[in-house]
């Protein structure tokens, strides 16, 4: 005879059904391929939100950063233009 309780008969397959749910959840996830990092990471933020305290502090620190210089063509060529 069969010497599984229904309890433990019940456990068995709830286990096999976790791997199996999880082998599909990792067959999809297997799907994605990427060209660079960049990429990667681009499609990485999309899907994943940052901390509000992290984000705040972000927004903070980049506020604060200085604004870029204009490149050194953009600025030969702004002094040219008046000639």
């Amino acid at each position: 005879m069969d010497s599984d309780t229904p309890k433990q008969h019940l456990q068995h397959r709830q286990a096999e059904e976790q791997t199996t749910e999880q082998q599909q959840t990792t067959g999809q996830q297997a799907g994605l391929s990427f060209d660079s990092v960049e990429e990667l990471l681009r499609y990485d933020n999309l899907q994943t939100a940052p901390p509000p305290a992290i984000a705040e502090r972000l927004k903070v620190s980049l506020e604060q950063e200085p604004k870029p210089k204009r490149s050194w063509w953009q600025r030969f060529f702004a002094g040219r233009a008046s000639e």
